[in-house]
């Protein structure tokens, strides 16, 4: 089996090679059966009518001409359709020739398309069968020249079923090269979105936790030499700021685990049923927010939920950097018709409006939130004073409707 194999992969790197010992081979028929002469006495007579030496020539040349079949199918046809053509008409036995006809005619009908196989199909065995028996030294109605409509025949309609078959074998293997590159196209840009939704988690987390860090420490720096109660205090919110950071970080690296990892922590996700919790840090660290909730009774899907909730924390994160000594915040969220509507105020005159919004990655991953939901964001420095940013999260998502049924 292994030689065979190793055969095959030879002839497929060099069909020259192929070309040139199926040409010989067709010699050989061609030459055995000029020399057989099937109604003898006892059977096949070999050497009963040996052929001469015109038809001996034209064999010769008919075989040649099949070694670049392969090159230009349509004029070995037309090379050795001439030939066959003598030999119908000069010589006796006729058959041999027009073998080479037949391969000549398979060729050009697995290479080409079928318009062109049944025209030269159909012309090959017009001329072929009309001059054998016009012309021929045998009847009309001999089975010789029968022959010739049956082999024509057959030679196109197995080159063309080769071709049809080639043809389909090469469209199923495109179409799983299109599947292939679909599905790793869509495997690149699942884990680019799921880099970015982590990023995103991260960013919002560290930022708002850090900043209330940054702040108590600041609280403890001033305070220490003269009111150590505060400073403990404020040691206090900074430890229970951090301890709550490396619970959600913990939390949303646990999303990047195998199934084989340890458990990820349990406790409840990040949402707006711990908004007032996550108000009272900020009153910790010296920022007063007033909470307004209208959607009490409103059943959120996740993502929504988990988006209004970063919301107000990344806005009010900001407030607390930038806002300044002395501002108050207010934190609303109310439900009007489909959507949720969040906003988030203070009345700082700390940084402009265009220093918030001209750099960091706070209101840039807010709008990619509310982007991906189908809702819109609007922020911008307030009439006055101050800052404003405002979400619309439609309640009903596609997002929240496709992760609704897990």
């Amino acid at each position: 089996m292994s030689t065979l194999r190793r055969a095959r992969y030879q002839f497929k790197a060099h069909p020259l090679t192929l070309d040139a010992v199926i040409a010989a081979a067709v010699l050989l028929c061609m030459i055995s059966s000029a020399f057989a002469a099937p109604d003898g006495d006892h059977g096949v007579d070999w050497g009963a009518r040996p052929p001469n030496t015109l038809s001996l020539l034209l064999m010769v040349l008919a075989a040649a001409a099949l070694v670049l079949r392969r090159r230009s199918a349509l004029t070995v046809l037309a090379f050795t359709g001439t030939l066959a053509l003598v030999e119908c008409v000069t010589g006796d036995p006729r058959a041999p020739v027009a073998m080479t006809t037949v391969i000549a005619l398979y060729t050009v009908a697995s290479t080409t398309d079928r318009a062109t196989t049944w025209r030269v199909g159909l012309l090959t065995m017009t001329v072929l069968t009309a001059a054998a028996m016009l012309a021929g030294p045998l009847p009309w109605y001999a089975q010789e020249n029968i022959a010739l409509v049956a082999w024509t025949g057959i030679g196109a309609t197995a080159g063309d079923a080769v071709r049809s078959h080639r043809a389909y074998v090469q469209a199923i293997r495109e179409r799983a090269e299109r599947a292939e590159r679909t599905r790793e196209e869509e495997a690149r840009r699942r884990v680019a979105e799921e880099r970015l939704r982590i990023a995103r988690e991260l960013h919002d987390v560290v930022a708002h936790h850090i900043a209330l860090v940054n702040v108590q420490a600041g609280v403890v720096a001033h305070v220490m030499d003269r009111r150590p109660d505060q400073a403990k205090e404020a040691l206090a919110h900074v430890r229970e700021a951090s301890r709550s950071a490396l619970d959600e970080l913990r939390a949303t690296v646990g999303l990047l685990r195998q199934s084989d990892d340890p458990a990820a922590p349990t406790e409840p996700a990040s949402g707006l049923g711990r908004l007032d919790e996550l108000a009272g840090t900020f009153r910790n660290a010296g920022l007063p927010v007033q909470v307004a909730r209208a959607e009490k009774d409103t059943e959120l899907p996740a993502a929504v939920d988990l988006a209004a909730y970063r919301i107000v924390q990344e806005a009010l994160t900001n407030a607390q950097k930038h806002a300044g000594t002395g501002a108050k915040a207010e934190v609303s969220v109310v439900r009007v018709g489909p959507n949720i509507e969040v906003s988030v105020l203070d009345d700082g005159a700390g940084a402009t409006g265009a220093t918030r919004t001209g750099g960091g990655h706070g209101l840039l991953g807010m709008r990619e939130r509310v982007t991906a939901l189908g809702g819109t964001l609007t922020t911008g420095p307030r009439y006055g004073g101050g800052f404003r940013v405002h979400a619309i999260l439609p309640v009903q998502t596609r997002a929240g409707a496709e992760r609704k049924p897990e």
